[in-house]
């Protein structure tokens, strides 16, 4: 059985959870987010908590018991704070720019890279060098967070390119350093 499953979801105050049509709907100040529902697990719904159970013992049932009860944490804590993200540029003459619902990068190519912020994702640039990437649904932040490091991502010997604030970057000696 699924140790995190078997918790209990609170509902803060001013979030209203619904089920119907095989969606699960969370709304809140923020915003409303949606999930599909499986015949694996069951969801009730009481006035503060809401409960995940499996239907059955098969593995799958197991595996979306513990899956539902935090995809649907995660969008509860999504529409009440919201998630986000910092990435910071390393590199001479790197440096990021917003216009309008683009993300402008230089980042050392020979051209510069408009990057295409999606809907329900606001990025904010808070120096040439600091993004912040945020929204209310945890796995769009993170998947244009990831997207964005894409582009270039941080080298191991001089740290140049694209980073998240909370990563370390193992660095490498060069040529000269391993010779005596």
């Amino acid at each position: 059985m699924s140790r995190i499953g078997k918790l209990p979801i609170d509902l803060p105050k001013g979030v209203e959870v619904s089920q119907a049509n095989g969606l699960i709907t969370v709304k809140g100040p923020k915003g409303t987010l949606t999930q599909k529902e499986r015949t694996e697990v069951a969801i009730e719904i009481d006035k503060n908590e809401i409960h995940v159970t499996r239907t059955d013992d098969s593995n799958e049932s197991n595996a979306y018991h513990g899956l539902y009860r935090m995809l649907i944490h995660n969008m509860i804590e999504g529409v009440t704070k919201g998630y986000s993200k910092s990435l910071t540029i390393n590199g001479v003459g790197y440096r990021a720019d917003l216009k309008g619902n683009l993300l402008v990068l230089t980042l050392g190519y020979s051209s510069i890279i408009e990057y295409v912020i999606p809907k329900g994702i606001e990025i904010t640039c808070e120096s040439p060098n600091k993004i912040k990437v945020s929204g209310i649904n945890k796995q769009q932040v993170g998947q244009v967070s990831a997207e964005i490091r894409g582009l270039r991502g941080p080298e191991p010997y001089k740290g140049k390119g694209i980073k998240y604030d909370t990563e370390v970057i193992r660095r490498k000696v060069g040529k000269t350093g391993g010779k005596k």
